[in-house]
């Protein structure tokens, strides 16, 4: 029973990292178009400080709504 729940922990786990990672992706691809490049522009480690600054991003704006949310349900805002 364990060692289920493990995996499915490991499993949701994964399924978030790829989510969020597809978001920053896209993210990152909107904000190099608005610059006016295009991805071959940048080099591998370039592109991968781009994305993770978009990650960032996109976790703190999770983070943020489900703080308003908890708030919200706690009637304080």
């Amino acid at each position: 029973m364990a060692n289920w729940l493990t995996q499915h922990k490991e499993n949701l786990q994964q399924r978030y990292r790829n989510t969020l990672r597809e978001k920053a992706i896209a993210r990152a691809k909107v904000e190099i178009a608005l610059a006016g490049k295009r991805v071959t522009d940048y080099d591998e480690d370039q592109l991968e400080v781009i994305v993770k600054a978009e990650e960032g991003k996109v976790l703190e704006k999770y983070r943020n709504s489900a703080f308003v949310i908890v708030l919200l349900a706690l009637g304080l805002s």
